[in-house]
């Protein structure tokens, strides 16, 4: 058989299966591989001229707060979208550039998905684990080929699809940072270094090390400990939970069966329950989900927090400045993506240094500056030892903005890490002139250099990605390439933790306590997670919910990209203590805090939990009686189904939307919504009509202090 018959093999083979006279293949001629694209600046002409005149920031937040008031304009309604939804000025401004040249974009792509998204998809009542498949339940076939129900092929794809992806990419990301911790422990010269040598004696005393020993020895310790018990077997007991997590919630959890070993194997474990022909019992699946939300949580984004304070240096309460009027055309413009700001924090360092200043001033700009995207900006603008150097520019936008800003024409580099880099970010470049740049071989672009993470280079791996920026520049400037950017900057007051909080309140909890107790504070709020395209939201959702929350008296800590959302709506500067209730509002201006308090990136939320812990430990009760509500209000992707999986662990009421892929089962719907919580977890709630997501936060909430004894 030639090579030709070999490849027709598989043509043929495909339409026989699929009974179709083609393949699907053959009719695409799309690619994001920007050497198929010789011709993207004489094809894609961007016109920046139908850009309006700019609004100053009072005027934009008038208009903010005037769209989500039309609910008949946002809610489902297609009329005028996106720009209906779209509510950082910076992104709107660029939208109908990008728009109107027919460049592809996530907007545009939402609304041309609509028409062929699946329903059994939606429902979760599809499968294609084994070759019999796709399978596909309905009333009239109620089984798949291998004779599973509806109630498994929902919870089984609720768990391999979501649970497991989420909860490996959080515990992967906590290995590479306690990697990074022992390379500053072990090679001064990476660059790398640890900025807060008390938190690490603190939590390897926890942990049960000598803490009596040289720092650089502890810091090795320590990630030898952590990255140990990731790797340990599913059937050993995790050390890592059994040193950090609340006492009451671990004797249920072993009551359960619930209490998780190794990390790693733990998701082994759960994806090998997931194979045809294993495990059917759908409650079985949703219960093996907590567990993996366990693990989560402390083998994943506790830690991870923890670990990245000790080498970027705890959070510091600040005023900082975010969004696209940040970028310079006359500067070296690189913006760090994603969610693991190790490199980074090393380039910020070499940045801010006279040396590459002056490099930059050799080729002709006024100087270098490195600023933050997605979740790993909010960690930068957060962290004391990045956000207050010469080489730090600030925070850009959510992960919706990233090829709008690349259309500004003004970005030399984009380096990013995992995740939320989308896959047409190499068509922007090559059209728009910037550099990209991976800083870890997990992910990978077309025709995209990729750096090998190496904790021990990142000093050589930084200057690398700085020379790379400067050529950039060179070529932009030698071009003369056109460049707009839009000129909205917020002032927002970031930096808010644990430590932070507390010690803004003399060193205790309970002050807070008390004005949650005497009613000027009802309760608390995190609204965390991400950012989608759809219709109803587009960050609009989030706002419309956190404003309705605030004026209820309810304080909201957000993070990931809806800090974003809260930054450019003004909600994290103090001054938006006057739209909150007249008693959170009189607490605020008391303080002198925002009623939004940013805790930074979606990572972050191992930040909340500890909160959380320390404020029940305060009172003497369970995680599972605090006045409390964790929402998800336009969540994205698998790590947020993990994180809430966290919450239901802890006995939190969790609120996502759009609704995740279950609603295909009447068992798996009201077991995550009722079941869990007789058995002393949390329970999920899906709404996705703002106003009746703000009373069902407010009525759980009011719930609670009554069970609290608060009037």
């Amino acid at each position: 058989m030639s090579d030709k018959d070999i490849e027709y093999s598989y043509e043929a083979s495909s339409k026989a299966m699929s009974g179709s006279d083609h393949t699907i293949a053959s009719k695409i001629k799309s690619t994001n591989d920007p050497n198929m694209h010789h011709d993207l600046h004489d094809v894609i002409k961007t016109d920046y001229s139908i850009i309006g005149e700019p609004q100053t920031m009072e005027e934009v937040h008038k208009w903010q707060r005037d769209l989500i008031k039309k609910n008949g304009e946002t809610k489902d309604s297609k009329a005028g979208y996106p720009l209906n939804v779209m509510i950082d000025p910076a992104m709107r401004d660029m939208y109908q550039v990008v728009h109107k040249a027919g460049l592809t974009n996530v907007f545009d792509r939402f609304s041309q998905q609509q028409p062929i998204q699946c329903k059994f998809c939606i429902e979760g009542l599809s499968c294609q684990l084994c070759a019999n498949g796709p399978c596909r339940i309905s009333e009239k076939v109620p089984r798949g080929t291998c004779g599973v129900d509806a109630h498994t092929m929902v919870s089984r794809n609720f768990v391999y699809r979501h649970v497991t992806i989420g909860t490996s990419a959080n515990i992967f990301h906590c290995h590479q940072a306690a990697r990074t911790l022992k390379a500053a422990g072990q090679h001064p010269e990476s660059g790398l270094k640890i900025r807060d040598p008390e938190k690490l004696k603190k939590y390897a005393d926890m942990a049960g090390l000598d803490v009596n020993k040289p720092i650089e020895q502890l810091a090795v310790e320590f990630a030898d400990w952590v990255m140990n018990d990731i790797h340990a077997p599913f059937h050993e007991p995790s050390k890592t939970v059994e040193a950090f997590a609340p006492t009451k919630r671990k004797e249920l959890w072993r009551q359960l069966g619930l209490f998780p070993g190794g990390g790693y194997s733990e998701v082994a474990f759960a994806q090998t329950r997931c194979m045809t022909n294993f495990n059917s019992d759908p409650v079985e699946f949703l219960l093996n989900s907590v567990r993996l939300g366990i693990a989560n949580e402390y083998q994943g984004l506790f830690l991870l927090d923890i670990i990245q304070e000790i080498l970027m240096g705890t959070q510091q309460i600040a005023m900082k400045k975010q969004n696209m009027g940040l970028l310079k055309e006359d500067m070296i413009n690189i913006v760090t993506n994603g969610h693991m700001p190790l490199l980074a924090h090393v380039a910020i360092d070499l940045a801010s240094t006279e040396e590459w200043q002056n490099k930059a001033k050799q080729a002709g700009a006024g100087g270098i500056q490195i600023l933050g995207h997605v979740c790993e900006g909010q960690q930068l603008i957060n962290y004391e030892g990045t956000h207050n150097q010469k080489g730090y520019g600030g925070q850009e936008g959510e992960w919706l903005s990233q090829e709008y800003l690349l259309a500004t024409g003004a970005v030399d580099l984009f380096m990013f890490d995992y995740n939320c880099t989308v896959a047409t970010m190499p068509l922007y470049a090559k059209r728009f002139g910037t550099k990209l740049l991976s800083t870890h071989p997990v992910i990978k672009l077309q025709s995209t250099e990729t750096l090998d993470f190496v904790p021990e280079k990142m000093s050589e791996q930084a200057a690398k990605a700085l020379d790379k920026a400067i050529e950039a520049f060179k070529t932009r400037k030698a071009e003369n390439r056109k460049v707009h950017i839009p000129p909205y900057v917020s002032d927002c007051m970031v930096g808010f933790s644990t430590e932070s909080v507390k010690k803004a309140l003399g060193g205790s909890f309970k002050p807070l306590i008390e004005q949650i107790a005497n009613g000027n504070i009802r309760g608390i709020a995190t609204i965390v997670g991400c950012t989608t395209a759809r219709y109803s939201q587009g960050g609009s959702n989030i706002f419309r919910i956190t404003q309705g929350l605030i004026k209820n008296n309810i304080l909201v800590l957000s993070g990931g990209c809806t800090s974003s959302v809260m930054e450019y709506t003004g909600l994290t500067n103090p001054q938006a203590a006057d739209e909150a209730g007249e008693g959170l509002k009189a607490v605020c201006k008391q303080l002198g805090i925002p009623p939004v308090l940013t805790y930074g990136a979606c990572v972050d939320i191992g930040k909340m939990t500890h909160t959380a812990k320390e404020l029940a430990d305060e009172l003497g009760v369970d995680t599972n009686k605090l006045p409390l509500v964790i929402g998800a209000p336009e969540y994205l992707e698998q790590k947020a189904v993990a994180d809430a999986c966290t919450a239901v662990a802890l006995g939190w009421l969790v609120h996502v939307a759009p609704v995740p892929s279950i609603t295909g089962s009447d068992v798996v719907v009201k077991t995550l919504t009722e079941t869990t919580e007789t058995l002393g977890l949390g329970k999920v709630v899906v709404e996705l009509d703002a106003e009746k997501t703000i009373q069902i936060y407010v009525d759980h909430i009011e719930k609670k202090r009554k069970e609290l004894g608060l009037g």
